[in-house]
């Protein structure tokens, strides 16, 4: 069967190096030399696949070494590809719908060990007292170094009710931290809302799923029932967001803004270069804004913030994001199979590539110090894009950061009491200046001829 194989891909690629040559001299050339590459390498491919299935101590078989093929090329691009067997596939379609069954945290690849990014927001991770920074180092009795995310992901996901024990390391602490968490039906609210108090709102995305612009739009009709008319501020809280979907950032950026360039992509493709713009049809635009970020704010995330800040439509505020300025396709495959291609980088209305850099708040407010004081815990470095191995370099016109604070050199924890007037800095910041742009405002018209 191998040397069926082979052979047939020697046959199609001698024909591909045929059929170059009715082309130009010069392209003949180009051509052929791409071809015969490719063709040595699959000679490889296939001698080592042939050697592995003859000599490995156990019996193998070939979709178990193509599968794994394909796992490792994908592996060795950059930390967002990934190939996704069929149940991989299939989890990843629930996810975007906000139910699946697990332990609700958010995980990457950090120097080859699963690192938490952040907790989500009412689920047995976040009750557990997982934090962000935690390390993995062991999922049952398996040690997860150099173990695929998406081989993780498929062992902490299971049915509601299910147990699960997970071994965690985390910086300031000497010991290992053991947690036995039950699973249950995660199912995510990615939009919750309130008024902090008469004429200022307050909305929470926690991520960007397929109904999240349905669901903002209700919650803004809902505020201004409340407040018993319009709005006289609003903080959009985009703190530990780790992203989404595309489309639904658009909307949400839509929302608040009449017209212009929201985002745009650039790829090697021509249908990787896309243009996604405001229309002014529903658009909230007539009361201040403050979008609060932080190191867990990604991808979706930013290209809110970032078409905000650029329309000059919200005052950042908070720490710089997480800095994830790619766009992952699914490409689906037979046998329900697929991959997660990095095709193309985002950028913001004005050019600005945040891969690898992030937004920078207009206004610096950083909330660990004040967290790690008041819990007595310690300060956890910053997970971002850049911390990532084989990412992508930064690409396009830089951002110029903002000076550090001796307080901004380590990054927040996803704070207990986000979100609660009095105990969260940051909110309590974005609320003061709201009132400061009322006041100034009252006072220029009362003063204007």
């Amino acid at each position: 069967m191998i040397n069926r194989k082979r052979n047939v891909l020697t046959v199609v690629l001698v024909c591909v190096l045929t059929v170059t040559f009715w082309f130009g001299d010069r392209w003949v050339g180009r051509v052929s030399a791409v071809a015969k590459e490719t063709y040595e390498n699959i000679e490889v491919f296939t001698n080592v696949l042939a050697i592995v299935q003859k000599n490995y101590v156990d019996p193998v078989t070939t979709k178990q070494l193509i599968d794994g093929a394909i796992t490792g090329m994908l592996n060795a691009l950059d930390p967002h590809s990934a190939y996704l067997p069929p149940e991989m596939y299939k989890e990843l379609q629930v996810d975007t719908r906000g139910s699946f069954g697990g332990l609700g945290i958010e995980i990457t690849t950090r120097n080859n060990v699963l690192t938490v990014v952040s907790p989500i927001e009412d689920t047995p991770a976040y009750r557990s007292g997982v934090k962000s920074g935690d390390q993995i180092i062991k999922i049952e009795d398996e040690f997860t170094k150099d173990m695929p995310l998406v081989e993780a992901v498929k062992k902490m996901r299971g049915p509601k009710g299910t147990k699960i024990h997970i071994t965690l390391r985390r910086e300031g602490i000497p010991n290992l931290i053991e947690l036995t968490l039950t699973r249950e039906v995660i199912k995510i609210q990615s939009v919750k809302f309130r008024l902090l108090e008469k004429g200022y709102g307050y909305l929470r995305l926690t991520q960007f799923q397929e109904r999240t612009d349905d669901d903002l739009q209700k919650a803004l009709v809902s505020l201004e029932k409340e407040n018993g008319g319009p709005l006289g501020g609003l903080v959009l809280d985009l703190r530990n967001n780790p992203g989404g979907l595309l489309t639904q950032a658009v909307k949400v950026a839509d929302e608040f803004i009449d017209s212009g360039l929201v985002v745009y992509t650039d790829g090697r493709l021509e249908n990787q270069k896309q243009k996604y713009f405001a229309h002014k049809a529903g658009s909230h635009s007539d009361f201040p804004m403050i979008v609060l970020v932080n190191g867990g704010s990604a991808s979706a995330s930013e290209i809110v913030a970032g078409a905000l800040q650029d329309h000059k439509r919200a005052l950042v505020l908070g720490t710089q994001t997480f800095g994830k300025g790619s766009v992952q396709t699914i490409l689906p495959l037979e046998e329900n199979a697929a991959i997660r291609l990095t095709t193309a980088r985002y950028y913001t209305p004005n050019g600005r590539s945040i891969q690898a850099t992030g937004i920078t708040p207009d206004i610096v407010v950083d909330n660990s110090v004040i967290q790690a004081k008041a819990e007595g815990g310690p300060n956890f470095p910053a997970i971002r894009e850049e911390n990532l191995p084989r990412h992508f370099q930064h690409k396009g016109k830089p951002q110029e950061s903002a000076p550090k604070s001796d307080e901004e050199e380590s990054e927040e924890v996803p704070l207990l009491r986000e979100g609660e007037v009095g105990k969260d800095p940051q909110l309590d910041r974005a609320l003061e200046l709201l009132k400061s742009w009322n006041v100034f405002k009252t006072v220029v018209a009362q003063n204007a001829p």
